[in-house]
């Protein structure tokens, strides 16, 4: 896969792989895009006018560093966002995802999952905010951040936030941080599968919702077969 902006589907073509990055989404217009994460970061402004859907997933497979700014606005009614984000980071790796989320009319939806694994001395950064309005009334804001850390040194800053200045609506942000499942690895073992493979499992069951949540068949099993060769460190 490709470093960069890679298009799924929709009518908006998005090209480069500049630091900066603006998508404004006409009414009705419908687009899924899947970023392979580059070092540095990018900054990204995105505009959703009415009935605009957006589905956008970010990958970072060892990256070594990188800040990403999002600041996506809703700006029409019926505009909808699914934001996901995967990272897998080890030895001393730093990702940074700043994202404030704007719900600026009423009876739109947006959701966000990020997910990640962590290692040796990496740390991650998911500063999120959901904003609603006044007026943005029968908003629907999902936010969470889950995360497997895998080395004591390992470290995840998780700041999930709302502000909310509309009554009728329906929001929720939540962040986890754990460790891989001794039951389960013992049950895979039990069923004669190595301790390195069960712990390949495991790690790859808990990233599969988000990996799930990308359209295309041929993005997920290219992602899948990258992931694989990042946990069995070839």
């Amino acid at each position: 896969m490709n470093s960069g902006i890679t298009i799924i589907n929709g009518r908006t073509q998005i090209t480069g792989s500049g630091d900066s990055v603006r998508i404004d989404l006409p009414a009705g217009e419908s687009l899924d895009l899947c970023l392979m994460q580059e070092p540095g970061g990018k900054d990204f402004e995105i505009n959703l006018s009415e009935g605009a859907e957006l589905g956008m997933t970010l990958i970072c497979i060892g990256c070594p560093e990188a800040v990403n700014r999002m600041r996506i606005n809703l700006n029409g009614p019926h505009s909808r966002v699914s934001l996901n984000g995967l990272y897998l980071l080890r030895g001393e790796a730093r990702l940074e995802n700043h994202i404030v989320l704007s719900h600026n009319c009423p009876e739109c939806r947006s959701s966000q999952l990020f997910k990640g694994i962590l290692e040796d001395k990496a740390t991650a950064v998911f500063d999120a905010l959901i904003k609603v309005v006044p007026g943005a009334q029968k908003t629907e804001a999902f936010q969470r951040n889950d995360n497997l850390l895998l080395s004591p040194q390992a470290r995840v800053h998780s700041e999930p936030q709302l502000e909310i200045y509309a009554d009728d609506v329906k929001c929720s942000h939540g962040a986890t941080n754990g460790v891989l499942n001794e039951d389960e690895l013992f049950y895979m073992r039990s069923r004669g599968i190595s301790l390195a493979q069960a712990r390949i499992l495991q790690q790859l069951s808990f990233v599969g919702e988000v990996i799930e949540a990308i359209p295309s068949e041929q993005i997920r099993q290219e992602i899948l077969s990258i992931l694989e060769q990042y946990l069995r460190r070839q």
